[in-house]
């Protein structure tokens, strides 16, 4: 009992500190949560960044994104919060939705993403194509996806690591003249989408 409840107090302290300061970086995986993470890249002054939590596959490799996988199922996002029940949409993380925030207006893949702060999902239906949904809620839990809030839905580029990705990682890169990519990889994917600053 003593242990349990030492547990639980760690657990709401975390929890407190979190929300007091929700870009903190707090390591939940001691608590078998997915620890949060931020990426982040400076276009010509104006900062683009993705915060993020990190999931594991811990040994479900070939079993995330499959038909029957954990995502490929629909079991990410429940069939009530998707209007259509287009399935399936993926948080594209873990615990709170993830945040995508822009300084400056972007053309991501062909979408006009103004300035702001965003939410960011992805549509797997076709495992040979996703889509990348920017989205105008803000501040919910991750399983929760509101359709008609989509600022709008773009082709992501599929290709394969030369390894397994353990942890699911975002990763922003310069590719100069003010264009940039958002890549994100996990288990055996890694879908990315080109971008430019305006």
């Amino acid at each position: 009992m003593k242990s349990f409840l030492i547990c639980a107090g760690a657990l709401l302290s975390a929890s407190l500190m979190f929300a007091q300061n929700p870009n903190s970086a707090i390591d939940t995986s001691a608590f078998g949560l997915s620890p949060k993470f931020a990426e982040s890249k400076v276009f010509n002054g104006a900062t683009i960044s993705i915060n993020y939590s990190s999931p594991g596959v811990k040994g479900l490799a070939g079993k995330i994104f499959t038909k029957d996988g954990l995502v490929g199922t629909g079991k990410d996002i429940p069939a009530s919060s998707v209007p259509d029940n287009t399935f399936p949409i993926w948080r594209a993380g873990a615990g709170a939705a993830t945040i995508f925030h822009t300084d400056a207006d972007l053309d991501i893949g062909g979408l006009a993403v103004p300035k702001g702060d965003y939410t960011l999902y992805v549509d797997i239906s076709n495992p040979d194509s996703w889509q990348l949904i920017v989205n105008k809620e803000l501040h919910q839990w991750g399983l929760t996806y509101n359709k008609p809030n989509d600022l709008g839905r773009v082709k992501m580029n599929m290709s394969k690591p030369p390894a397994m990705v353990e942890n699911l990682k975002y990763a922003i890169t310069d590719l100069g003249g003010n264009k940039g990519r958002i890549e994100l990889s996990w288990e055996n994917e890694i879908a990315s989408v080109d971008f430019t600053v305006k």
